[in-house]
């Protein structure tokens, strides 16, 4: 049996989702390690918070549809929806991590 997540189609992601998602700074940490390292497990995501609280973080990025999550056995991988991202809103993920990266 897979499991999954549920996550929006891309006629659903919008730009005040995405920017109100984006407006965390752990969540933008989150969204640069994403970035720079590819698909990462959630748990190896150090971010200096709790468990509940990067689980907290991760369900609010995938439900604004900034992420996507794959479940693998009992594990959870995390990866940017760039393509996505880039048909909606062009070059606004280019533009966070650079921004970001400052």
């Amino acid at each position: 049996m897979i499991k999954t997540v549920l996550e929006p189609g891309l006629d659903d992601i919008t730009l005040p989702g995405v920017m109100g998602a984006l407006s965390d700074p752990v969540r933008v940490a989150i969204v640069r390690e994403l970035a720079a390292q590819g698909e990462l497990v959630c748990g190896t995501l150090d971010l200096g918070v709790s468990k509940a609280t990067r689980s907290h973080h991760l369900r609010v990025l995938r439900e604004a549809g900034v992420t996507h999550t794959r479940i693998d056995g009992t594990r959870r991988y995390v990866s940017l929806r760039r393509e996505d991202l880039h048909a909606r809103f062009p070059g606004l993920l280019d533009a966070l991590v650079a921004a970001a990266a400052r």
